[in-house]
């Protein structure tokens, strides 16, 4: 079992910056991936940033070039550094652990066995 634990979100005008953190409380599993969603309202959880166990990592097209998802397996920490923020940035953001095979050019959402509980970033004009 993987409990997440997100934090990090917040309020932040648009080209601002915001790190959000995903803790894992268990080393007793082995995550072959972790990833970053967001839902915005409305519209369907989409994948924003993935990272295997390998090191490899996958963007949405939307957020290539501004923001980036990293880890440290000391911590058993995810995070997603989000830069030049834009308002459709604006969702609540999921941090997601998998355990099996992801698609690293088109990672499923249906293959992620834990989720967070999901924190709010809001990005105004």
């Amino acid at each position: 079992q993987v409990q997440l634990v997100e934090s990090g979100g917040g309020s932040v005008q648009a080209g601002g910056s915001l790190r959000l953190s995903c803790t894992a409380s268990t080393t007793d599993s082995i995550t072959n991936c972790m990833a970053w969603f967001r839902q915005a309202p409305g519209k369907e959880r989409e994948a924003v940033a993935t990272i295997y166990i390998d090191g490899v990592t996958y963007y949405a097209d939307s957020v290539k070039g501004r923001f980036t998802i990293s880890q440290d397996n000391a911590k058993n920490t995810v995070y997603l550094q989000m830069n030049s923020l834009k308002p459709e940035d604006t969702a609540v953001y999921y941090c997601a652990a998998a355990m099996g095979w992801v698609s690293r050019s088109n990672p499923d959402k249906a293959r992620f066995d834990y989720w967070g509980q999901g924190t709010q970033v809001t990005v105004s004009s």
